[in-house]
Order: structure tokens, then C-alpha cells, then sequence
């Protein structure tokens, strides 16, 4: 887990500004964590210190933590899926612009690179797991839990990954998403 400090934030969030700033000028392959960590002002043991590998910039998910506590925080007499799908709803309704301008910029990167798509699939079954879990501690099947995690997560990310508009922030293109889902 990377430090949480104010300081240990804005040196994150220079590290990944550099990154995307490089990897959509010069490509994701062709750029370095060495010219990443030079880009951010920062030493190579400090960008490893926040990210464990170049990938992890752009796959790491801040919203994790945020989907299961709001999953969580949906009334428990729902069914699983409307959880979720609430849930998400909710924790992803408040991001900040330049939040979402981040988080739109990495869906690009990886939706450019193949290898960095099956990274996503890995880093979502953690989200899955987590917000799985949630339910379950409130009594909900593990069965149904999982399904219901999956199902909304499996949307979102293929929504994000394919959309068209740029101009649509993230918390439109996830409600899109799990509107189609909900039909």
C-alpha cells in the first residue's frame, strides 16, 4: 500500500501525471520507469516506493476501497446486484474533474495496450473480491455476492474500455453502463 501523506499524494500524483504524459506522447511500451520517476522529479527508489511496477500506474484503482464501503452502505433488505450497482454508483457520483480526467486518461492507455488490458482483468477480480466480501459479511450467498460484483464490474469496465465519447465523465459512462446491465 502506498504512504497516504499529503506530501506521499502529490508525489503520487506527480509520478502519475508524468507517466500518463509520457505514455500518451511516446507510448506506453517505449516509455521507462526511469524517464517516468526523471519526469515526476523524483528517484527511481521513490516511484517504486509508490508503485511496484510500471503497469500498476495505470491499473491500480483509487476507487476500490470507496465501491465496497458504499456497496456496503446500501440498504441490506436490496438484492445483491441493485447493492452493487448502487454502490457503485454512489462512490464513483462524487469524483473530482481532474479526478475523472485521470482516471479517463489511464482507461485510454490501457485500452491502447493489450497486455495492460488483462492487468485490468486482474486488478478488477480484486475489486470483485472486496466488494464479494462486503455483501457476504452482511449475510448475503458468496454465490450471489460474486455474481453480483462481477456482473457490475464486468460493465463498467467493458463500457469504459469502449467508449466512444470523450466528453462523457466516468460516473456517465458507469451509470451507461449499469443501465444497460439493469435492463
Amino acid at each position: 500500500m502506498p504512504p497516504t501523506s499529503p506530501r506521499a499524494q502529490r508525489t503520487r500524483g506527480r509520478i502519475v501525471d508524468a507517466a500518463l504524459d509520457l505514455f500518451e506522447r511516446q507510448g506506453y511500451d517505449a516509455t521507462t520507469t526511469t524517464q517516468v520517476a526523471a519526469a515526476a522529479g523524483v528517484t527511481q527508489m521513490t516511484f517504486f516506493r509508490h508503485f511496484p511496477t510500471k503497469d500498476a500506474v495505470v491499473v491500480s484503482d483509487p476507487y476500490d476501497p470507496l465501491i465496497a464501503d458504499a456497496v456496503g452502505a446500501q440498504p441490506r433488505d436490496l438484492p445483491p446486484f441493485e447493492r452493487v450497482r448502487r454502490g457503485m454508483l454512489a462512490a464513483l457520483g462524487d469524483v473530482a474533474p481532474a479526478d475523472d480526467t485521470t482516471a479517463l486518461r489511464r482507461v485510454a492507455v490501457v485500452a491502447a495496450n493489450p497486455r495492460l488490458r488483462a492487468a485490468v482483468v486482474l486488478a478488477t477480480a480484486t475489486t470483485e473480491r472486496a466488494i464479494a466480501d462486503r455483501l457476504v459479511a452482511d449475510g448475503v450467498p458468496r454465490l450471489d455476492a460474486t455474481v453480483a460484483a462481477a456482473a457490475c464490474l464486468g460493465a463498467c469496465t467493458a463500457a469504459l474500455l469502449a467508449r466512444t465519447d470523450a466528453r462523457v465523465p466516468l460516473a456517465g459512462t458507469v451509470a451507461r453502463a449499469l443501465e444497460v446491465l439493469d435492463a
